[in-house]
């Protein structure tokens, strides 16, 4: 039963996606902060005891990125929606996604172990940051919305993920045609 712990953690955070939205769209941010830190805290946990117990599973390898995606584009799209950041941020965003996916199901199959990276960790963590700066930024009525300045460094660091994935599956050989 032990060895599920991991998966049970990522549909967890499936299950906080509808309570932080419903918590933005009401305006009660720092529960919505309090929320999206547990739902941080089980993305955590879930790696750390699937890696140290070596409870990685299929399931796991394919849902965890899922649930850490839906969690992040839901998110931001709350906040577009809310005009905390601007649409073409989250058309980029989405984008990207959106080739990662692409990418994933083209690389599904081959003898390749898809797993998060520091480039990739930098990105959704700067974004975390600067979602929880927005919403701290409305609970506390600040008027200087400092948090687009850390939207635009997660941006480029969502770009700049992508251009090293890509890179480093080019350099395995899984996007040249010698394989």
């Amino acid at each position: 039963m032990l060895k599920y712990v991991p998966n049970i953690l990522t549909v967890i955070r499936f299950i906080l996606v509808p309570f932080i939205l419903v918590l933005i769209f009401q305006e009660q941010y720092l529960p919505a902060v309090i929320v999206i830190t547990i739902s941080g805290l089980t993305d955590i946990l879930d790696g750390t005891i699937a890696r140290k117990y070596n409870y990685i599973t299929d399931f796991g390898k394919l849902v965890d990125p899922l649930a850490d995606k839906v969690t992040q584009i839901s998110i931001l799209v709350s906040l577009a929606i809310k005009n905390f950041i601007p649409l073409w941020m989250l058309v980029i965003v989405f984008l990207k996604e959106i080739v990662m996916i692409a990418g994933a199901s083209f690389l599904y199959g081959k003898d390749l172990v898809v797993s998060s990276r520091w480039f990739g960790k930098l990105a959704t963590v700067t974004f975390y940051i600067a979602i929880v700066c927005s919403l701290g930024i409305c609970y506390f009525g600040i008027d200087w919305h400092f948090d687009i300045y850390i939207y635009y460094v997660a941006l480029i660091a969502t770009i700049f993920s992508l251009i090293m994935y890509f890179e480093e599956f080019y350099k395995k050989g899984y996007l040249s045609k010698k394989k």
